[in-house]
């Protein structure tokens, strides 16, 4: 019987007080799945039914299939002009703005000349607004795909292959040539990252990011920060320094900027430091300000025009030997085929930037979803991006994702779709086909200070460090690794070192469980852990294991072993303790034996002792002092015998005080052929030394694959499977009294 109260009281009363009451049966499994609980009937559909609704097309499915591929239509036709239009318009002029001055200092750190980073900021940027689910997101150049992009271009084209005139001197490099081919690498690269994004994101594996953990990808792009800042060193100085890329990159290009750091630019560095002391105070006082300004201050595009205008009205490059940017073409280049032989070379790395991209992208997209209230599609997302990125590669464009910094701006200037996004990418065109010739004096040392700037976000994640130090260890571990090995094996080496080390701490986590004994809460049917709760005690002749983890080959002896640990009972043990008693009172019996007819006082008392050892009592107790020993405490007493005829019955000690233990699996999600071998042989172990051994919490899902894997066979019954830790412990407490009560009467 099941009686399910709760009293109405008034509102106050019922505020301070909530309370219910049930009284039902104790429920096993059996009486569940016999009794109470009926699956719902379902008739399995044929391979063959489900390929036909699969293939089945419809007006609706058509519509829907459109719409998802398309996310554009679903919002472009009911979009409310005059309130979303104004906000829209400064957004995306805000935005191309900076993405003008962000797309020539990219393209630098991709090794490529600086127009391809303008082509770069115009395609994928006007693709996604067709094929993106996200409203607030800036699709573009970003500075640690940009790197990643260079080492591969810098490693498949060094300058070493490029001599000038074909010879071999030190420094004289055909940088045409040199920099033709690193714009095919970078090409091939982008095509082959496309197509494995929409490879995956037709397959909706979209998921892949979730591998990707937060504190694994703050430490890699703050290991990123470090590779491009120190990539920008050289620029900064104004010094000819080669490229380094792979391990130890960092150290290389450290020492090869300090070598040369006599010959330093005096000019180039002033020029460069200039800019970097106004962009980092316009960026303090936008955020300072951010409320009251309007629009935050376009600090990059208003660097970038003024030195453009005096590099060129001082002619720093003829008179002080400044770096520029030097030849911008006008105009949009015609489509041109990747060089597909490259491909072979560039999968590995294709990989982990898609991954990488793609992590970056989404990340952000359900950020801002999530503080506007509507959703993204992952699966989507990622095919948005990989068609962003294979169809720009044909016009010669790299690798682009979502940029943190130009995605603030486009939302913080009122930013409500990707109208913005696409009148950026058209300011951007204007400049490709106009006026990019104007920007051709432009100070290569000013987009340096531009891109070091903009890691100021990526620095401060080392406050990451001593937060996650408070809250999780292993996630400090991951960050560390993540960053430590990225600054000195590279990104791509990096990346998959903490991938790699991620996977561990799962595995870590799952073999270095927290186990506990669980002790009831009076009068409740709650149990916790006895040695964190004072108030939890434990059950009379019961113990109930806890183990926070899943069942599976790579812990099932390490729960066997938590179990004998925690509970003090180990069987094999038990067993050979009861073997050592039996040959003790064998051995006595037989000596007892041989004094048996023996009528001397000496030998009557050396049977009195023997009769001691073995638990034999010759004196009568009258009734009264009986109750009093059977019920002396108000509780049941232990198991015993009392031997009248020692030669035929020998007496032994109870091998252990617990009858019964419970295992919670409450944690437990799923157990594999190892892991219910291992729960099955426990079962039968404690069996041998008289100690019960049930379940309690199975999870449905579990339970299936438990009937599925033949556990309920032999010894093992579904009596034994407990929905609730309080069922079983009533359950073991009734079965121990049913045992005793035939002592008592």
């Amino acid at each position: 019987m099941e009686h399910v109260t709760a009293d109405e009281e008034p509102p106050a009363a019922a505020a301070a007080v909530l309370e219910y009451r049930v009284q039902r049966n104790v429920f096993d499994e059996e009486h569940l799945s016999s009794q109470l609980l009926h699956k719902k009937e379902r008739t399995p559909k044929s391979i063959g039914q489900r390929l036909a609704e699969s293939c089945r097309c419809s007006s609706e499915r058509a519509k829907s299939a459109i719409f998802s591929f398309l996310p554009i239509l679903s919002w472009l036709p009911s979009y409310p002009v005059k309130e979303y239009l104004f906000g829209d318009i400064v957004s995306g002029l805000s935005t191309g703005v900076m993405q003008l001055p962000q797309g020539l200092a990219y393209a630098m750190l991709a090794a490529v000349p600086p127009v391809y980073g303008l082509y770069s900021s115009f395609y994928p940027v006007l693709l996604y607004t067709l094929f993106g689910t996200s409203r607030h997101i800036s699709m573009g150049t970003f500075a640690v795909i940009s790197l990643m992009i260079g080492g591969v271009a810098v490693r498949e084209a060094p300058d070493s292959m490029f001599p000038l005139n074909g010879t071999n001197v030190t420094g004289l490099v055909d940088f045409e040539a040199r920099d033709a081919r690193r714009v095919q690498v970078a090409v091939a690269l982008t095509t082959l990252v496309g197509l494995i994004q929409l490879f995956l994101g037709v397959l909706r594996f979209g998921f892949v990011a979730i591998y990707l953990a937060e504190p694994l990808v703050r430490g890699f792009t703050t290991a990123a920060a470090i590779h491009v800042f120190v990539s920008q060193l050289k620029y900064l100085f104004g010094v000819k320094t080669k490229r380094f890329s792979g391990p130890l990159s960092v150290l290389y290009s450290l020492i090869a900027v300090f070598k040369d750091i006599t010959s330093t630019n005096v000019t180039t560095l002033i020029v460069g430091l200039v800019c970097v002391v106004f962009l980092y105070s316009v960026k303090d006082v936008n955020e300072r300000f951010k409320k009251k300004l309007p629009i935050p201050i376009p600090g990059e595009i208003i660097v970038v025009i003024v030195s453009t205008g005096v590099s060129y009205g001082m002619a720093l490059f003829e008179n002080y030997q400044v770096d520029i940017v030097g030849s911008i073409p006008v105009g949009l280049l015609p489509p041109v085929i990747p060089d597909f032989t490259l491909f072979p070379n560039l999968v590995a790395d294709a990989v982990a930037i898609a991954v990488v991209g793609f992590s970056m992208g989404i990340s952000l997209a359900k950020i801002f979803a999530l503080k506007y209230g509507y959703s993204v599609d992952g699966n989507q997302e990622m095919i948005a991006l990989g068609l962003c990125n294979f169809a720009s590669s044909f016009f010669q464009t790299f690798v682009i994702t979502s940029s943190m910094s130009r995605s603030l701006v486009q939302e913080s200037t009122g930013g409500k779709t990707q109208i913005a996004g696409l009148l950026g990418s058209l300011l951007v065109l204007l400049v490709i086909v106009a006026i990019g010739f104007m920007f051709e004096p432009l100070p290569q040392t000013v987009l340096a200070a531009i891109i070091m700037v903009n890691l100021l976000g990526m620095f401060k994640q080392v406050r990451d460090i001593p937060a996650l130090w408070r809250t999780s260890k292993i996630e400090l571990a991951v960050w560390l690794v993540a960053f430590v090995a990225s600054v000195l094996l590279g990104l791509d080496f990096g990346l998959l070192v903490a991938v790699g080390f991620a996977i561990l701490t799962v595995i870590y986590r799952t073999q270095r469980p927290k186990s506990v004994i669980l002790g009831q809460i009076p009068n409740t049917g709650l149990y916790y852990d006895i040695d964190e709760y004072e108030e939890a005690s434990e059950c009379s002749g019961v113990k109930i294991f806890h183990s926070n983890s899943s069942i599976y080959f790579a812990n099932s002896d390490q729960y066997v072993n938590h179990l004998k640990d925690k509970t003090g009972i180990d069987p094999t043990r038990l067993l050979a303790e009861r073997k050592s008693q039996q040959k003790h009172a064998k051995t006595k019996k037989e000596e007892k034996k041989n004094l048996k007819d023996s009528s001397s006082p000496q030998k009557r008392n050396a049977v009195a002792k023997l009769d001691m050892e073995l638990g034999v009592a010759h004196e009568v107790l009258d009734e009264s002092e009986k109750q009093v020993e059977l019920h002396g405490n108000g509780q049941l007493p232990e198991a015993q015998s009392e031997i009248c005829d020692s030669e035929k019955v020998l007496f032994l000690q109870p091998l252990c005080p617990v009858h019964s233990i419970i295992l919670d699996f409450t944690p437990v999600n799923f157990m594999d052929s190892v892991g219910i071998k291992a729960i099955k042989a426990v079962i039968k172990e404690y069996a041998a030394v008289d100690v019960r051994v049930v379940l309690a919490g199975c999870n449905r899902t579990l339970l299936s694959d438990l009937r599925k894997m033949q556990f309920f066979s032999g010894p093992v019954t579904t009596d034994i499977i407990f929905p609730t830790i309080h069922d079983a412990v009533l359950y073991c407490q009734h079965k121990r009294a049913l045992l005793l009560s035939p002592e008592v009467q």
